[in-house]
């Protein structure tokens, strides 16, 4: 059995500690040190030259793309990102990272995890893109005013705020364990409806399924062109074609594509408003 000597790097300790505890049951990792900070663990990197890193993404001063731009190819060891927000799993894969994990870790999901990187081993040509894909992700944040935010809250602003998304841009993340992640881009997105703990995500060509509820995927993932229209609907609102009225203060909301969806009187008021500016 090929021992795998890992570094684990996440400014908070509790998160260090769970994810070290969860650790302890695959005997082929074997955790040779701690970092808080991306200074910290540079020094840790040189010294250590660890096989495996598990990597927060928003660290006080610096990020995990920031720590990633700054290794050499030959140093740089296999990367699973470690981060409470979805929003960063676009620019993981763009840096070539071998897995994503949200946090609060789950053991199906970590033990997936560590049998890919047993599995794949990084090329100095896959260490080389993921470097100059970091940097490239670093400059973007500093260009547009700001690094990562470290705030740990950011992500999750009122809905009286700015838009967080750019819709042209984002996707969202669809991962059950099993199946190869998929990322989905969110103006492909016509509606999605509710299944009990399970989401159908309705595109022009494809249904995906995915595991999650409906107010934690309203709250914390979807743009604000995202309206509900039921207790268990949510509709794209740049697909909507026009409302059809019905009795009790309800409405049928015909999509571009023929697909009527029941409007419910909770929520006709709010989609009229929106529909109507």
């Amino acid at each position: 059995m090929t021992i795998i000597n890992t570094l684990i790097v996440d400014d908070e300790p509790a998160a260090i500690e769970g994810l070290r505890l969860r650790l302890d049951a695959f005997p082929q990792i074997r955790v040779i040190g701690e970092a808080n900070s991306v200074a910290e663990a540079i020094t840790l990197i040189n010294v250590q030259m660890p096989d495996l890193i598990f990597l927060d993404i928003e660290m006080p001063e610096q990020s995990g793309f920031d720590l990633i731009r700054q290794l050499q190819p030959e140093l740089c060891p296999a990367i699973v990102f470690v981060t409470a927000f979805h929003q960063h799993a676009v620019k993981a894969f763009e840096v070539r990272a071998l897995d994503y994990l949200l946090k609060p870790v789950k053991m199906e999901r970590l033990a997936e995890a560590i049998t890919r990187v047993c599995e794949l081993t990084t090329s100095r040509a896959d260490k080389a893109q993921l470097l100059s894909a970091a940097a490239d992700i670093a400059k973007e944040v500093q260009d547009a005013g700001g690094r990562v935010d470290s705030t740990k809250n950011a992500e999750r602003v009122s809905d009286a705020a700015e838009p967080q998304y750019n819709i042209e841009m984002q996707k969202l993340v669809i991962q059950d364990g099993r199946n190869p992640i998929q990322l989905i881009p969110y103006q492909d997105i016509i509606w999605i409806d509710a299944a009990g703990d399970y989401m159908c995500v309705h595109t022009k060509v494809e249904t995906y399924v995915m595991r999650a509820r409906l107010k934690s995927l309203i709250d914390e993932r979807l743009p604000d062109v995202f309206v509900r229209i039921h207790k268990s609907t949510v509709v794209n609102l740049t697909y909507v074609e026009k409302l059809q009225p019905l009795s009790n203060s309800e409405y049928k909301a015909v999509l571009v594509n023929d697909k009527v969806l029941k409007v419910s009187r909770t929520y006709a008021k709010g989609l009229k408003q929106r529909l109507l500016g």
